[in-house]
């Protein structure tokens, strides 16, 4: 009976040192969090594991944007969009690059103007940033939109 308690034990720590080793993997699989203009964000979501991280990561963050340009039936995902994020009087609260088709933005409640740029073409979208609700924008080019190779994720 004491081998079984043992053998049962020992199963439970190697499942849960397991189950930690997974969350750690998740967890570093965000990118870095950066600043600009005094206001957080961070930007990726190239390959499986860093996109599921960032969308776990949505929950903590006031706002996620996310990019991508139609394809027929489907959307492909893209980078290297340039945002502009301004506040309700017009100030930027944030300007940015993206590195992946997900950008996440610690922003202040209140109303916001989005500039997004994929190669030349720019699309525009308003947000209110609730406290505690989560927003998100999503933005998707039109078909034909030309995207060079960079932006491609």
């Amino acid at each position: 009976m004491k081998k079984l308690i043992r053998l049962a034990a020992l199963s439970a720590a190697l499942g849960a040192s397991m189950l930690s080793g997974a969350w750690a993997q998740v967890a570093t699989a965000l990118p870095p969090v950066q600043q600009a203009g005094g206001v957080e964000y961070l930007s990726g979501g190239i390959g499986k594991d860093e996109s599921a991280a960032i969308e776990n990561a949505t929950r903590q963050w006031p706002l996620t944007l996310e990019f991508a340009v139609k394809d027929r039936q489907h959307a492909d995902f893209v980078a290297g969009v340039d945002v502009v994020v301004r506040d309700a009087k017009g100030p930027t609260a944030l300007r940015a690059t993206t590195d992946g088709p997900f950008l996440l933005v610690r922003l202040t409640p209140g109303s916001y103007a989005v500039d997004a740029t994929l190669d030349g073409k720019a699309l525009h979208q308003r947000v209110l940033v609730k406290r505690g609700a989560p927003a998100k924008v999503v933005f998707v080019w039109p078909a034909g939109t030309p995207v060079t190779a960079e932006s491609r994720s």
